[in-house]
């Protein structure tokens, strides 16, 4: 059987794209977006972080909704509330901008953002529940 001659000078058909064919396509996908790490991710992050906790350390929390909202939509004879308790619907509604902008000056950086957060979050738990903020540490109830 004869053999066929190489031809060199003329590239093969298709050869652009590879055996299968997928030689030279540029990416279908970009690359990956950076994690999202706002003040409001965080805020969510730290507010799920500590309902997790209490929720596995009091059995009264499991079915409790807890919300975030941006500000109250009711004044307050006191001062800006931090949170709502609604127990008739079984939530807990705690509002960002309070908590996070009233800081004492000089302590408005993310360690004394997340405590204020996680302060929050137990005492209006604590509240709901009837007891005192120090009782949700898991200990014994």
């Amino acid at each position: 059987m004869p053999r066929r001659s190489r031809m060199s000078a003329s590239p093969r058909r298709g050869a652009r794209h590879g055996r299968h064919g997928r030689l030279g396509r540029s990416e279908v996908v970009r690359p990956p977006l950076a994690p999202l790490d706002g003040r409001i991710d965080r805020f969510d992050l730290t507010v799920g972080t500590a309902v997790e906790f209490l929720r596995g350390t009091w059995p009264e929390l499991q079915d409790v909704r807890f919300e975030i909202g941006a500000m109250p939509t009711f004044e307050s004879a006191e001062e800006v509330p931090r949170w709502y308790l609604d127990r008739e619907n079984r939530r807990i509604v705690l509002f960002r901008l309070p908590i996070e902008r009233l800081l004492p000056p000089g302590h408005d950086d993310n360690a004394h953002r997340r405590m204020a957060i996680e302060s929050a979050v137990f005492r209006a738990a604590a509240e709901y529940v009837g007891r005192e903020p120090w009782d949700l540490g898991g200990h014994d109830h």
